[in-house]
């Protein structure tokens, strides 16, 4: 039987210091990647699902994971990696999306997407704050963002889209 001497809580807090490596402005607790941390007497299992299918940032989070559990004596320590229920938009922190924003990348609209978000042009911009703003690829520097362009102060940026 294993002990481990911290929480859940206290696991799930020390989760959220790893940042998501290609947005370094969140981590992956507000982003809603950590699903679930659960104790057994087999150790500590982290639920870790991927904010898009083919994240290529995954091994660099599994790898974070595991080192840091090291490095603070949780062992034995596994990432169980799952794909069903999709991530959501919805599980982001309202502090991620405002984060996102600072950073320069508008967050997500709303909670729930609907099908038609890029026929209709109320992506803000995240620097001036303009909905006047033109889709300029349905795909930015990764699968789950978007490159749009702002028509008022001409800067590019990006959308992180719902799904």
């Amino acid at each position: 039987m294993v002990k481990i001497s911290q929480s859940r809580s206290q696991i799930l807090d020390l989760l959220s210091s790893i940042p998501d490596p290609e947005i370094p402005v969140v981590n992956i607790i507000e982003m809603g990647m950590v699903r679930d941390v659960i104790l057994t007497e087999d150790g500590c299992d982290v639920i870790l699902m991927p904010t898009y299918n083919g994240c290529p940032a995954m091994a660099q989070i599994e790898a974070d994971i595991l080192v840091l559990l090291k490095r603070e004596q949780i062992a034995p320590a596994k990432v169980t990696i799952v794909l069903d229920p999709a991530w959501t938009t919805d599980w982001m922190t309202e502090e991620a999306k405002e984060k996102l924003r600072n950073y320069g990348i508008a967050p997500p609209l709303h909670s729930s997407c609907n099908s038609d978000q890029f026929a209709r042009n109320t992506i803000r911009c995240p620097i001036c704050n303009s909905v006047q703003t033109s889709l300029v690829s349905r795909f930015g520097s990764t699968p789950c963002k978007s490159l749009y362009r702002c028509d008022s102060c001409f800067e590019p940026f990006e959308y992180f889209k719902c799904h």
